[in-house]
């Protein structure tokens, strides 16, 4: 099969488009013919070895997690999918090898989820990194109520998009932070745009002059230590960028896989009440363009990787 890998840490250029052994196919896992992958920012961090203390690699790395294709073949202990279903999975080992960055992805039955046909396979795709993240933080850490005011940073990326709308779903009131140009985008998710940088936290106050209830960072720093001061009393506060958070008194979470966490998605995705945006695609043999793209930050919503047809 056709791959992208890389052989040791570094920049994009380490990133090799060539022929990579077909994956071995286990009991409880099920080959997909990989139709589109997201590329997220923990995508380069790994490729560059910022991962490596608590997912070493095992060299050749196809980099890749998220994923939206079709069934080839379920293992013989996979009695959920069968051959031509459409699904998208969040395909996370516990080191950094097998990625989904390929023709073809031996996927545990454990990370994958039926693909919401409302969806193309490059939206799709962007569901389940981001998605899972957004539903794991907002329903298990922030535990996010109707009538509840949540301030979202970055809320016109991949991760703070999808929190977005998953937060004005639940009947939340949501301020999130973007530069001047996605705040049109911004409102259209859901939200109440507010303008990064200095008087932030002056900013916000003025759209919630006694603070919020929740806070989802996703910058860390200077936004996260401008959170800690806005949240109310009995507020919650999460980060998923920033270790630091716990001092504040709030959590920090790396998202797993879960499929019924990513079905429950899926379901959201075609009632309409889940879209994911994508600014831009690239070809496979492109994947090194995807992630200089992914690199320079300001991404409206999400980079796709495109994988046959």
């Amino acid at each position: 099969m056709k791959a992208i890998s890389y052989a040791r840490y570094g920049g994009p250029e380490v990133l090799e488009y060539g022929e990579a052994d077909d994956p071995k196919l286990g009991p409880d896992d099920v080959l997909v013919k990989v139709r589109a992958v997201s590329v997220n920012p923990v995508d380069w961090k790994a490729r560059q070895g910022h991962l490596d203390a608590i997912l070493p690699a095992v060299f050749p790395v196809i980099p890749g997690w998220d994923l939206a294709g079709v069934v080839v073949r379920p293992g013989p202990a996979v009695p959920e999918f069968s051959e031509g279903d459409e699904v998208i999975g969040y395909v996370r080992e516990d080191v950094l090898s097998a990625g989904t960055c390929a023709e073809l992805v031996a996927a545990p039955v454990r990370t994958l989820a039926p693909k919401p046909s409302r969806l193309s396979f490059e939206e799709a795709a962007g569901i389940p990194l981001a998605g899972l993240t957004a539903y794991q933080v907002l329903h298990r850490v922030l535990r996010v109520r109707r009538g509840e005011t949540v301030l979202v940073h970055a809320a016109a990326g991949g991760v703070g998009s999808v929190a977005v709308q998953l937060a004005a779903h639940v009947g939340a009131r949501v301020i999130g932070t973007a530069s001047e140009r996605n705040h049109d985008f911004v409102r259209g998710l859901g939200a109440e745009p507010v303008s990064y940088g200095e008087g932030l936290a002056e900013r916000v106050r003025g759209l919630a002059p006694e603070g919020v209830d929740a806070v989802f960072d996703t910058v860390g720093g200077d936004a996260l230590k401008a959170s800690a001061n806005l949240v109310v009393p009995e507020g919650r506060l999460a980060s998923i960028v920033d270790p630091e958070v716990t001092g504040y008194g709030g959590a920090y979470w790396f998202v797993r896989p879960d499929p019924s966490d990513l079905r429950k998605l899926s379901e959201l995705a075609d009632q309409g009440v889940l879209d994911i945006h994508v600014e831009e695609t690239f070809p496979l043999e492109r994947t090194a363009d995807a992630h200089r793209r992914s690199e320079e930050g300001h991404v409206r919503g999400k980079i796709v990787v495109t994988v046959g047809s």
